[in-house]
């Protein structure tokens, strides 16, 4: 379907879709045969404008210009063959007297084809030796050539054909251009939408691995927990059921939600995105997995994505504490000035493995999310033990946000 709407919205201008892959892949039947017919006829109208000035059409007339016509069918494939050909097919035209009319015409299409593909010094050569060999005719070979008794032409004749030489590359050049443009703003758009398509994939995997993380790590110490009190307490084993029950579900509500972000892209999500309004379910989840979490401070009202990247930074710092931290103690930190939020998360450690303060994927994930809004995050081992992650995210929400 993409492929299709891509299709119908294409709305260039002809002159910026002339010899692209899809006109190559063809032939120009219809609009040759349309400009032989013309050429033919229109030829045959000037013969009779300028009877006894000019020879009349015979059968090499006629199949000079079939020739030059028909040459055109191959001006997508070959354009530089084409060009010449045509050229050499008019100046033999003019060469032998035959009366002026639209024999032009197919040099013209031919020169405008090869401009347009690419060939520009093949399209002037050809053009040029037109024009040299017009000139030939009608100021020196003449002479020895028909019609009987031919007189040099005016000066003010060639003119005339330079200009219209002069018109056929300007406007060969102009559609180039055009053409050439056209193709970069559509490369430009390409890398536009597969640079969407990486943020937002970035995006999701960011959100699924902050959910999944903390919940699993909930679940899991509370699994721990049950199995540990199963035999020897009940009813402590049954609250930890209920934790991971709890936690299970919320898991899935939002692993839901960007399920459905991904299947309507666009459409507003049916539950608000999670803020630090909601730091007290946090704290909830922690003290069920066994820590205990101590907030002073207060945050701002913050843009949506700021809102939404604090807490996912809050979240990812807890679950690093209770997956790789001995300690069963946390303290959020939250402060705040006129430009940025600051948030800060110390744990008193010790570190219970080598992937201390976090596996890497989460901690590059909240620089991802402080980095796109314009923030910094840093995390690392304090100096009296413990781990710490400071956060700073500005209150004003960069342009790159709102365009999402």
């Amino acid at each position: 379907m993409d492929g299709v709407r891509g299709m119908r919205g294409d709305r260039s201008p002809w002159w910026q879709r002339f010899g692209g892959e899809r006109q190559q892949s063809r032939w120009p039947w219809v609009s040759t045969l349309l400009l032989t017919l013309f050429v033919l006829v229109g030829s045959s109208f000037a013969a009779h404008q300028q009877a006894g000035a000019r020879a009349g059409l015979d059968p090499f007339a006629r199949a000079l210009l079939v020739i030059g016509s028909a040459l055109l069918l191959w001006r997508h494939r070959h354009p530089v063959f084409v060009v010449f050909g045509t050229a050499v097919a008019a100046v033999l035209y003019l060469g032998a007297g035959y009366p002026y009319g639209p024999v032009f015409l197919p040099v013209a299409l031919a020169c405008f084809s090869a401009v347009v593909a690419g060939h520009r010094k093949a399209a002037w050569s050809a053009l040029g030796m037109l024009w040299a060999g017009h000139i030939l005719v009608a100021h020196w070979l003449y002479r020895w050539l028909p019609p009987d008794h031919d007189s040099t032409a005016p000066w003010g004749q060639e003119g005339v054909i330079a200009a219209w030489v002069v018109a056929i590359v300007a406007v060969s050049e102009l559609a180039r251009t055009r053409r050439e443009q056209w193709a970069r703003e559509r490369a430009e758009r390409a890398r536009a939408a597969r640079r969407r398509a990486d943020e937002e994939r970035l995006r999701i995997a960011r959100e699924l691995h902050d959910v999944l993380a903390h919940s699993i790590s909930v679940i899991n110490v509370q699994a721990g927990v049950g199995l540990a009190l199963l035999d020897s307490d009940p009813e402590q084993a049954r609250t930890a059921l209920t934790t991971i029950k709890a936690a299970s579900k919320e898991a899935l509500g939002e692993v839901r939600q960007v399920l459905d972000t991904l299947r309507t892209p666009g459409d507003a999500p049916r539950t608000p995105a999670p803020g630090l309004d909601r730091l007290h379910e946090l704290t909830s989840q922690a003290a069920a997995a066994g820590l205990t979490v101590e907030v002073t401070g207060t945050a701002p009202p913050l843009p949506p994505g700021a809102d939404l990247a604090a807490f996912r930074v809050v979240q990812e710092a807890l679950t690093n504490v209770v997956r790789h931290s001995g300690s069963r103690h946390a303290r959020v930190r939250l402060d705040h000035d006129k430009d940025a939020l600051r948030l800060r998360i110390d744990d008193d450690g010790p570190a219970t493995g080598a992937d201390a303060g976090g596996s890497g994927n989460g901690l590059a994930g909240m620089r991802e999310r402080a980095a796109a809004l314009g923030g910094t995050i840093e995390a690392g081992p304090r100096p009296d033990g413990g781990f710490r992650v400071l956060a700073v995210l500005p209150l004003e929400a960069k342009a790159k946000e709102d365009d999402r």
